[in-house]
């Protein structure tokens, strides 16, 4: 069986799309401390960093499976970014706030659905139903 690939990039990718659709502008949070996140270290803060991703703030933008990423300035001086796609912690519209975080498990592989009973809210002898949050 073919292992499916992470859902993070496709996420990000529609997110992008719809928030740029809006016409609202893409900003990322990236964490800046994972491997490979080559970002401006004078605008970390607390170990992550908070990128525009719209069109007209960035020059060559893609978003690929692995990796983000582009050319952009700050404080006038052009600087390269690159970071993996599994550092992306979240995509929100800057106008709006509406977006989205992304859960650990987003980034990698689905892990597969553990085998045998599901486990039993203590005393009711009834499966533990799933639970679900409203993203905002």
């Amino acid at each position: 069986m073919l292992k499916a690939p992470p859902k993070r990039p496709y996420l990000l990718r529609a997110m992008h799309q719809w928030i740029t659709d809006s016409g609202h502008t893409p900003h990322v949070i990236v964490d800046a401390e994972r491997s490979g996140s080559e970002v401006p270290r004078a605008y970390v803060q607390e170990g992550k960093i908070v990128l525009n991703l719209s069109y007209t703030a960035t020059q060559r933008l893609k978003i690929d499976n692995d990796v983000v990423e582009f050319d952009a300035r700050f404080a006038g001086v052009v600087h390269h970014v690159r970071f993996p796609v599994s550092a992306v912690m979240g995509i929100y519209a800057r106008e709006t706030g509406e977006g989205m975080m992304f859960a650990e498990q987003d980034a990698g592989p689905e892990t597969p659905p553990p085998t045998g009973p599901a486990p039993a809210e203590e005393g009711s002898g009834t499966p533990k139903r799933p639970q679900l949050r409203v993203v905002k």
